[in-house]
């Protein structure tokens, strides 16, 4: 019992740290099953042009 006194900051810290990766990972998740790319589809400014996302336009 002390040492969770001791670090109740600590755990509390990452615990948020966790909630909020679990959150931007799920929200990844749900932009992928939508169909959406995680780049933004802004290919004007990418080095890459339009070349990544070909094989969703098709």
């Amino acid at each position: 019992m002390i040492w969770i006194s001791e670090n109740l900051s600590t755990i509390v810290i990452c615990v948020v740290l966790a909630v909020i990766v679990i959150g931007i990972v799920m929200s990844m998740l749900k932009s992928r099953k939508n169909g959406k790319c995680s780049c933004g589809n802004d290919c004007g400014c990418c080095p890459m042009g339009g070349s990544c996302h070909n094989k969703m336009n098709d």
